[in-house]
């Protein structure tokens, strides 16, 4: 055995103590520290590289391992449609996310990335997840203990696929049904939509009754960052076309479209996301009155503020015409985080050329950066950086579906039942020689699901798995009913097959954002067309698929009954358990039904009020029972 020198010895000691030291002296990395103490140790170790870049979010098809590494990238999203793999599975989302997560951990400081998607009716861009009813569907339960359900449930999904930021709830108050994000909207009435902020608590977990006002909570592995969108009035714009300029008064603001916003922040919101819209001429990626001197200073929010994809960009027309002005003036105007998502390296050079020449002063960049690893310390990133392949199992389960085929029955508003003198339609009977199922909806999940699920847009088409309403009628009438399927019949057609009853299933096809704006919020061809056809020869109930009213004459005086079923989701099961009558009809709108476009905007209150059904309207049926005996269909005449 060799001999060792005293110098040596003392040499291993002194190393040994330096190590131990310098891990005692590093509290950032020690949970056992308050966060305050632990952000501050962190900001004193980073140069203004690391913390530019903390400010940084990326799309996940410019990132990499190295390149989150070598600029301490804060954040990664997934736009609509971003995915690692068609049909990817949650082990496939799950490498992918850990793969960038590893890159951010070899950094000098190893500060972990948060990972955001636009998770808006369940982990919506991933394929077999639970497709939750949009909110225009859950404003009509007036039931916050629902969504707040939703919000538990979206959250495991969301983990499932090794994500812990979702882009949600949109607590916009949808003032005009031409926007084409009124299905993101809960209702025109900001008591709804600030009913309806349970879905933050869902999301992160209750916040505790001593948390100080203005900070953000999430509450563990199984709970997710939430984001609060779009700050503020994108409901209220003119004619309510996307992005454009809302022009209200200071009461109207602070009395319909701010509301919401101070019950998400009490209610502990880590993030809240900055509206591509304009308020009374001012963009609101600029506005620094609202975002820093009214939501940061005097509503205390302590999160941190996002901005939408490419927002800055749009500061300026054409978009991106002076991209280091749209720097300074969004985060002078107190953005912390800006969702680029592609050119970072000319985000990072612009802001570190304003940071270094002090047209933006370190106090902003500092606070912004505070703000946000506030946020990764509170999720627990720092202990918890890489996803759990055990939460995979999550993704789609049967108590999921079984939930969101609870939101779908009560998300149905019955707003016609019987046309005058006859008895009603509803519930209709299950057991009956030969039924007609019709429409461009009744077959198809994509249809019924709309825009945000899978792709951006959405698609038509059955592009993941789900119960279109076809399948549910067919699984819930009696096995001696002949259920027929055409899409699009002729009146002879109907004529010559003596149908007892008709279920036309239409509406809109998927949409977001600009795309979905309109002017006229016609019904689209061939759906006149089928209601027209079958409607006109035989009794008939219309099951309305449409993210928004939509208008109805002249064709209501023809239906039978009719049912507006929003954008229910991929459990179209729900439809069927409340058209058969194993559950009644209990929705009420949480939206004015125009008569014509010509009256908009137009909602409840308006001394213009003139409504086809007012705000609040809906008729209700009683369950019939899944134990009664079927209906004959001699009684259902």
């Amino acid at each position: 055995m060799a001999k060792r020198s005293p110098f040596g010895l003392v040499m291993l000691v002194i190393c040994c103590w330096t190590a131990m030291s310098a891990a005692e002296s590093m509290k950032y990395k020690d949970p056992k520290q308050p966060i305050n103490v632990r952000i501050k140790d962190l900001m004193e170790r980073m140069t203004l590289e690391e913390k530019i870049g903390q400010m940084t979010q990326i799309d996940r098809s410019v990132a990499s391992p190295d390149v989150m590494q070598k600029y301490s990238i804060g954040s990664i999203l997934s736009g609509g449609g971003s995915v690692p793999a068609n049909r990817a599975s949650p082990e496939t989302w799950i490498n992918m996310v850990n793969e960038f997560q590893k890159g951010s951990l070899a950094s000098r400081l190893g500060i972990p990335m948060i990972y955001g998607i636009d998770a808006v009716h369940g982990n919506n861009n991933v394929y077999n997840a639970t497709i939750f009813p949009h909110n225009v569907g859950l404003g009509v339960t007036r039931d916050p203990e629902l969504v707040k359900k939703i919000g538990v449930a979206t959250a495991l999904e969301v983990r499932a696929t090794g994500i812990n930021y979702a882009f949600a709830p949109c607590i916009a108050v949808c003032r005009d049904p031409r926007w084409g994000r009124c299905f993101e909207s809960y209702s025109e009435d900001p008591t709804i939509v600030r009913a309806m902020t349970e879905l933050i608590p869902g999301l992160q977990g209750d916040i505790p009754t001593n948390s100080e006002k203005g900070v953000p909570f999430v509450g563990g592995q199984e709970k997710v960052a939430a984001c609060a969108k779009h700050f503020v009035g994108d409901g209220g714009t003119t004619k309510g076309i996307n992005e454009n300029n809302t022009v209200i008064s200071q009461h109207g603001l602070f009395s319909i479209h701010m509301p919401a916003y101070y019950d998400s922040v009490l209610k502990g919101v880590a993030t809240i996301m900055i509206s591509y819209s304009s308020l009374n001429g001012v963009k609101m990626h600029g506005d620094q009155e609202l975002i820093t001197y009214f939501l940061k200073n005097t509503v205390k929010f302590r999160g941190f503020v996002i901005s939408d994809w490419q927002g800055i960009d749009r500061l300026t027309d054409p978009p991106h015409a002076n991209y280091t002005w749209s720097i300074l003036k969004s985060v002078e105007a107190g953005l912390d985080m800006i969702m680029v998502p592609y050119n970072y390296t000319e985000f990072i050079v612009g802001l570190t050329y304003l940071a270094k020449n002090k047209f933006i002063p370190m106090s902003r960049i500092d606070d912004a950066v505070r703000r946000i690893l506030r946020v990764k310390f509170v999720m627990g990133l720092f202990e918890n950086p890489l996803a759990d392949l055990s939460m995979a199992k999550y993704l789609g389960i049967q108590e999921h579906r079984d939930l969101a085929r609870e939101a779908v029955r009560k998300s149905l508003v019955l707003l016609k039942n019987g046309k005058s003198g006859n008895t009603p339609l509803l519930p209709l009977p299950k057991k009956s020689t030969k039924i007609l199922v019709s429409g461009t909806h009744a077959n198809d999940i994509g249809n019924q699901c709309g825009g945000w699920t899978i792709e951006w847009h959405g698609q038509s088409g059955n592009i993941t798995p789900g119960t279109t309403i076809l399948s549910a009628v067919k699984n819930t009438v009696d096995s001696t009913t002949e259920v027929v399927y055409q899409e699009n019949p002729t009146p002879e057609f109907i004529k010559s097959n003596n149908f007892s009853y008709a279920i036309v299933v239409t509406g809109e096809y998927p949409y977001s954002e600009t795309v979905g704006d309109s002017l006229n919020l016609t019904i689209p061809d061939p759906g006149p067309t089928t209601i027209t056809n079958v409607c006109g020869a035989v009794r008939c109930v219309v099951v309305l698929i449409s993210g928004r009213p939509v208008v109805l004459e002249p064709y209501v005086s023809s239906m039978d009954a009719l049912v507006a079923a929003w954008l229910p989701g991929t459990e179209g099961q729900g439809v069927a358990d409340v058209l058969y009558g194993d559950y009644g009809f209990t929705g009420k709108l949480a939206r004015t039904w125009f008569k014509t476009v010509d009256q908009l905007p137009m909602n409840v209150g308006d001394p213009h009020y003139d409504p086809l059904y007012p705000f609040g309207y809906g008729l209700t049926t009683e369950a019939v029972g899944m134990k009664n005996k079927l209906l004959s269909e001699s009684e259902s005449e």
